[in-house]
C-alpha cells in the first residue's frame, strides 16, 4: 500500500510546473491595478443628494474602481478594498461622509 501511494505521488509531482518568473504577479484580494481610492479630493461632495452623476464625480475625483454605498442601519462588512470608495448617506439620502476601504 504505501509503494501505491508514493507512486502515486511521484506522478502528480511530475504533473507540476514551477512559476515562470515573467508571469503576472498573482491577483490580491481588494487591489486592482491602476485604481486607488483617495477620497480627499471628493469631499465637497458632502451635503450633496445621492445621484447616479454623483456617484460617476465621486469616482473620478477619487481614483476608486467601485463605490459602496452605506445607508443608516446597512451591515457592511469590514474587508479593505483599497480601490473601493464607500459612500455614507443620512436619512435624507445625502453624503454624510467619503472614506476609502
Amino acid at each position: 500500500m504505501r509503494m501505491v501511494a508514493g507512486a502515486l505521488m511521484m506522478m502528480t509531482s511530475a504533473c507540476m510546473t514551477p512559476a515562470d518568473a515573467g508571469e503576472a504577479p498573482l491577483p490580491v484580494h481588494g487591489v486592482t491595478p491602476g485604481y486607488r481610492c483617495d477620497a480627499s479630493g471628493a469631499q465637497g461632495l458632502i451635503g450633496q443628494q445621492a445621484t447616479q452623476e454623483l456617484g460617476a464625480r465621486a469616482l473620478q475625483l477619487t481614483g476608486a474602481r467601485t463605490i459602496r454605498w452605506i445607508r443608516p442601519g446597512d451591515a457592511v462588512t469590514m474587508d479593505y478594498r483599497e480601490d473601493r470608495l464607500n459612500i455614507s448617506l443620512d436619512s435624507r439620502n445625502r453624503v454624510e461622509r467619503l472614506t476609502c476601504g
